[in-house]
């Protein structure tokens, strides 16, 4: 049975829904207990707290990791066009895997400090 993630990767042409299951793959094998949902109308991957979200555009693929994982690697993101959060990849480009992996691996280890912040003050 498809999940909304399945469905929102099917409503692309062939060459992108390859891209976003890069991506998808990618943020699962870093992420595997992260939770698969649909917030904002694009993918998102959940534990203690959005993880990271992504999408498909006409001439990219969005990736919003939050500012907190731009800044975190802004050197290694700057050939590439960002917003506040977001980060965007070509698709003319190969997609940098590595690079999600590094940045989905940061946001696991910053919402687990969050979370253990919490924790800690509720006792």
């Amino acid at each position: 049975m498809k999940n909304e993630i399945d469905i929102y990767i099917c409503g692309f042409p062939n060459e992108v829904q390859i891209l976003l299951e890069q991506v998808r793959s990618t943020i699962r094998q870093v992420a595997p207990e992260a939770e698969e949902t649909i917030k904002y109308a694009i993918p998102t991957f959940v534990l203690n707290g959005n993880l990271v979200h992504f999408a498909a555009f006409k001439n990219h693929i969005g990736f919003y990791p939050i500012p907190s994982g731009i800044e975190a690697f802004k050197k290694e993101l700057s050939v590439y066009k960002q917003g506040k959060g977001s980060v965007q990849f070509p698709l003319d480009q190969p997609m940098p895997l590595e690079l999600i992996a590094k940045i989905v691996k940061f946001r696991l280890e910053e919402n687990q400090r969050k979370k253990i912040k919490t924790v800690k003050k509720k006792q």
